[in-house]
C-alpha cells in the first residue's frame, strides 16, 4: 500500500512537473520568447507546429503547379526565364521547410504519403486551374501579395528556425510579386482581348483570394496565435490585403467583383461580401476544381521517383 502511494505520488508530481513547464513555455512564447529545436516544448506546441509548417511546404510544392502549365507556353524567352526562376523558387522553399518539419519530428516518407493521399493539406488557391496568361500574372501579383502580407507576419514567429527559413522565402517572394506584377501591367496596358484577359483572370480568383487568409476566427479561439506560431489574426491579414492592393487594382481601371467592397471611413476597415466558408473546406479538402488533377501529378512523379530515393538513400 505504502508503495501504491509513493507512485501514485511521484506520478501527480510528474503531472505537476509537466504542467508548470507547460506554463512557463507559454510566459516565455507570450514575452517574445524564441525557441530552438533542441529547446523543450510541449507536444502541442509541437504538433500544431508541424501542421502549420507542413502545410506550408505543401503549398509551396503544389504552387509549382499551377504555373508550371504555363512555361511552355509564356509569350517570350524572357517569359519564360523569369517563370522558371520563379518554380525553382517555390520548390526550393519547399525543400527547406519540409526539413523543417523533418527537424520536428515527422520523416519525409509519412509527410509525401500524407500529401499524396489526401490527408494533409495545402492553400486554396492551388486546388484551381489556370486558364489564361493572365492567371499567371494574378498569382505572382496577388495571389503571392497575399502571401508575402502573412508570411511577413511570420518572422516574428515564436518558433526560431521557422523564422530565419521565413527571411530568405520572404525576399525571393518580392521577386516573384514583381515578376506577377509587370505581367499584369503589361496586360493592362495592351489591347481590349489583353485587357479582358485580365478582368476574367481577377474575377475567377476574387473568391479564391479573400479566402486566402482563412475564415474571421475571434483571436482567443485561435491556438496558432495562442502559441504565437503565427502573430496576425485571419481578418487582421485580409484587411491587409485589401488596404494595399485594391487602390491599385482600382488604378489599373479593373472591376472587382464584389458589389460590396466599401472602406469604412469611420473606421477604416473594409466591408465586403463574406465569403462561402463552407466551400473553403471543401476545396482544402480536396474537393477544388483541380484538386483530383493536382494530387494526381504529384502522386505520379512521386512514384515515378521512387527509383532515385532508393539509390540515393543507399548510396
Amino acid at each position: 500500500m505504502r508503495a501504491q502511494a509513493t507512485g501514485g505520488g511521484a506520478a501527480m508530481t510528474a503531472i505537476l512537473t509537466e504542467e508548470t513547464r507547460t506554463e512557463t513555455f507559454r510566459r516565455d512564447v507570450a514575452d517574445g520568447g524564441v525557441i530552438e529545436t533542441s529547446d523543450w516544448m510541449p507536444e502541442e506546441y509541437r504538433r500544431r507546429l508541424i501542421k502549420f509548417i507542413e502545410m506550408h511546404a505543401n503549398s509551396e510544392i503544389m504552387g509549382a503547379l499551377p504555373e508550371g502549365d504555363w512555361i511552355g507556353r509564356a509569350p517570350s524567352l524572357k517569359r519564360k526565364l523569369a517563370l522558371s526562376a520563379k518554380i525553382q523558387d517555390e520548390v526550393g522553399h519547399a525543400q527547406m521547410l519540409y526539413r523543417l518539419v523533418e527537424d520536428l519530428g515527422k520523416p519525409r516518407p509519412q509527410i509525401f504519403a500524407d500529401l499524396t493521399s489526401g490527408k494533409s493539406k495545402f492553400h486554396n488557391v492551388f486546388h484551381y486551374p489556370t486558364r489564361s496568361w493572365a492567371d499567371v500574372g494574378i498569382i505572382g501579383w496577388l495571389v503571392d501579395g497575399a502571401a508575402i502580407i502573412s508570411q511577413s507576419a511570420l518572422l516574428r514567429s515564436s518558433y526560431g528556425p521557422y523564422t530565419r527559413v521565413m527571411k530568405r522565402i520572404c525576399w525571393e517572394e518580392a521577386f516573384h510579386l514583381k515578376q506577377g506584377e509587370d505581367v499584369c501591367l503589361t496586360l493592362a496596358g495592351g489591347s481590349a482581348l489583353q485587357r479582358e484577359m485580365l478582368q476574367d483572370a481577377l474575377t475567377r480568383w476574387w473568391e479564391p483570394l479573400m479566402m486566402f487568409h482563412g475564415p474571421p476566427t475571434p483571436p482567443e479561439q485561435d491556438g496558432d496565435l495562442a502559441w504565437r506560431i503565427k502573430t496576425k489574426p485571419n481578418d487582421a491579414l485580409r484587411q491587409e490585403f485589401l488596404d494595399r492592393y485594391v487602390p491599385q487594382i482600382w488604378e489599373l481601371g479593373l472591376t472587382i467583383p464584389d458589389p460590396a467592397l466599401k472602406k469604412d471611413v469611420q473606421t477604416g476597415r473594409w466591408r465586403y461580401t463574406e465569403p462561402d466558408w463552407s466551400r473553403l473546406i471543401a476545396v482544402v479538402t480536396g474537393s477544388g476544381p483541380a484538386s483530383a488533377q493536382r494530387l494526381g501529378f504529384r502522386r505520379l512523379t512521386y512514384e515515378e521517383g521512387a527509383w532515385l530515393r532508393a539509390v540515393t538513400m543507399n548510396a
